[in-house]
């Protein structure tokens, strides 16, 4: 059975967040420290670290695909399905985003910390 998501406020709004000149911000949402990327007047949640060697992905960039590229060995993530775009099978945990009235938000599941969507 699926976990409901509980959606944790992390700005009031995005000009809060210390955005890089790589259009990456660092936040923290349920105690944990995660990246938020804006691409295309969007914005995602992923993984602070990347899941194949560690690398802090808010030291990497977003290229002009949408993908988020590791900064250590040039792993590329789609921001869009988390789906690692150069071959080397891996998956980013990302979560979803919502930009409300009253501030951005991420959604994770109740159950624990994992990515619900990879």
């Amino acid at each position: 059975m699926a976990e409901k998501l509980i959606f944790h406020k992390i700005a009031d709004h995005p000009d809060e967040l210390a955005w890089g000149d790589n259009h990456i911000a660092v936040a923290e949402a349920s105690g944990k420290k995660i990246c938020i990327g804006r691409y295309t007047d969007r914005f995602f949640a992923f993984a602070y670290k990347c899941p194949h060697a560690g690398g802090v992905l808010a030291q990497g960039w977003i290229d002009p695909l949408g993908n988020v590229v590791c900064p250590l060995h040039r792993y590329k993530f789609s921001l869009e399905n988390g789906r690692n775009v150069s071959g080397e099978g891996y998956y980013l945990k990302r979560w979803p985003v919502e930009w409300r009235e009253d501030g951005l938000y991420v959604g994770m599941e109740t159950g624990g910390w994992g990515g619900i969507f990879g």
